[in-house]
Parts: C-alpha cells; structure tokens; sequence
C-alpha cells in the first residue's frame, strides 16, 4: 500500500539529506508508528506519502501509484484517499462542525443527500454526538482534533497520516485520541502515525519503525519506543547560591537543636585510649558553599564539636489544497487507488 525505495530527501539550502536510502512497506490495515528525535526524519515520510513533497532520489508509491509520475494537476484528486490530521486542527473557524466536516464533501461534488447522511455517521464515530452546531472556540482542544478526525475520514481514506495528534493534548484527551485512532485502525484503513508520546508506543505495541538523522535505524512489528535520548527529562536541579546556602543553615539548625536535647556526647574510648566523637556533623556537599576548613571548637563544658561556616558566596496552499480538497474540473483526471 505505501512503499518507499531506497528513498533520498534533500530539502534546498541544506548539506545533510532530510532522510538518506530509506526502505520500507507498509500494508493495508497496518498501523505503523513513525518514531525518534526532532529533525529524524517523520515528518518528511509523512509529507513524501502525501505528494507535498517529492524524492530527491529513489521511489514512493502509494496505492499503486509511483508519486515521481503523477502530475501537479492529480494531486488534489490522489490525496483524497489519503486522510490527514495535524497538531494544530486546521479547522475552519466560522464554520460548525457539521460545516467543518461537510466541506471536504461539498468541495469534491458530492451530493447534498450524501452529505446529509455520511456527516453524521462520522461525527457518531468519533464521538462528537449532540455537537454539530458548536463552532471550533466552543470546543476543548480534545473535541477540535475529534474534529479533525471526522474530516480526514469523511471521505473514508484508505490511509490516514497523523503527524503528532497528540502534541497540544492534556494526557487524557490523548488517550481518548489513541482510543479513537484505535478503532478506526480496526475498521480496516491504514494508519501511520508520527509521534513523540513513548508512552503510547510502548503501551500499544504495534509496528515501530524509528528515524535517526534521516536514516531508518529499526523496524520491529511489536515494538516500543527504543531510544529516549532525545526526549526531554524532568529532574530536580541542583541548588545553588541562596537556595544552597538556606539548605545548609536549616541543616546546621537542626544539628543544634539535637544537641541541646540530648545533652553532650559522651567520648568513645577507642583501643589506644583515644576520644571518638559519635555522630560527628557531615558537612552538605554543595558548589557555591564554602565552610571554613579543619578548625573545630568545643562548646564550653561539653564534648560536642562544633564546625564554624564562612559566609558563602552566592552568584547571581489554500486548506482546501492542502487537503486535496480543490474543486474537481476534469473527470478524466481523477486517479483512484489501484490494486
């Protein structure tokens, strides 16, 4: 269904290939994650199967067509067997729902009762019920993608390219978004899906093909996410300057309340007759506190020892087109999926 071959990609302007000698195949009915770093390579094979773009070298064919030979002319009427949702929605914001989904029907000529049946089945499936009247500002950004769903399948595709769907999604609502892609994979069209949600992958397990630098480094057909380095990670940063210095003065606190408690500290007689000193303070590591080096002092009749601290230093195309949505002049044009 989607192949490339031996697929090369040199964007104008640039010295290292977008993507360089990638193969793969897609079937019908796969559903097919697209993963790695920023700047891999995904959204570039999004945009080759879509004929937005087209090989420097090599070859794409989609649906039995070789990509290199359609004319500029077919592409409107290739791409829709071919369903597309975006991070950013793309909706039509002065128009319902209902008109944001029966717009991709009205522009291809259809007609008026298969608008009025087709739009409502897709809004069923992607759980948007009771919301047809609702301009897109009326939504949550969970309902807007729902949205756009229900567009890109209204004229039930073949293949659905999703490019980061999740991205602008609360955790939740990606769920229900994964839920959805889901089950329209089940229904039997084709999805291939770039994206940085780990999570998701490694929960799903389905095909993973993953992008470094352009090249393609694996494909495993139950797979996770593989390589995380180029995710962000959370981690608590090391303190410094006054945060650094509060820290330690509530240490050195907490040490002389303890000692007021318990009283002195006996001495430990060591072999040799020698004084230990029990539970000696430990000095907190930190870069920007200095304390002063081996003096110690004895407070006055007691055996505790006390470790004096310096003061620390503290440093400062139109949206029809681009849907494959333009207005159709010649029949003779139109391209339809081959076998």
């Amino acid at each position: 269904m989607i192949r490339f071959e031996n697929v090369t990609k040199r964007y104008r302007g640039t010295t290292k290939p977008a993507l360089n000698a990638v193969d793969f195949e897609v079937q019908r009915g796969e559903f097919v994650f697209l993963v790695g770093a920023s700047g891999s390579g995904k959204s570039s094979c999004l945009q080759l199967i879509l004929r937005a773009e087209t090989p420097s070298e090599g070859r794409v064919v989609v649906l039995g067509r070789d990509l290199r030979t359609l004319s500029n002319r077919k592409v409107p009427y290739f791409r829709r067997h071919i369903g597309s949702v975006f991070q950013d929605f793309r909706l039509l914001p002065n128009k319902t729902v209902h008109q944001n989904v029966a717009f991709t029907l009205q522009v291809t000529g259809a007609s008026r009762g298969f608008v009025q049946q087709a739009v409502p089945e897709v809004l069923a499936l992607v759980g948007l019920d009771g919301k047809e009247k609702r301009l897109p500002h009326e939504l949550s950004g969970g309902e807007q993608q729902r949205v756009a769903i229900a567009r890109a399948l209204v004229n039930r595709p073949q293949v659905l390219l999703a490019d980061e769907p999740t991205g602008n999604l609360d955790p939740g609502t990606s769920i229900d978004i994964m839920r959805l892609l889901a089950r329209i994979n089940a229904g039997g069209t084709t999805v291939v899906m770039a994206t940085h949600e780990a999570g998701f992958v490694d929960q799903m397990q389905r095909r993973v093909i993953e992008l470094r630098g352009g090249e393609m480094v694996r494909d495993e057909r139950h797979g996770g996410y593989g390589d995380r380095s180029g995710l962000p990670v959370l981690a608590p940063e090391v303190e410094k300057g006054a945060a650094a210095v509060a820290a330690l003065t509530a240490v050195l606190e907490v040490q002389r309340e303890v000692t007021s408690i318990t009283g002195p500290v006996e001495p430990l007689r060591g072999p040799e007759g020698s004084e230990q000193v029990s539970a000696a303070p430990v000095e907190p590591e930190s870069p920007s506190v200095t304390t002063a080096p081996a003096a110690e002092r004895r407070e006055p009749g007691t055996n505790t020892r006390s470790i004096p601290v310096s003061n620390p230093e503290v440093d400062a195309l139109g949206l029809a087109d681009k849907l494959g949505l333009a207005e159709k002049n010649d029949r003779d044009d139109e391209v339809g999926p081959t076998s």
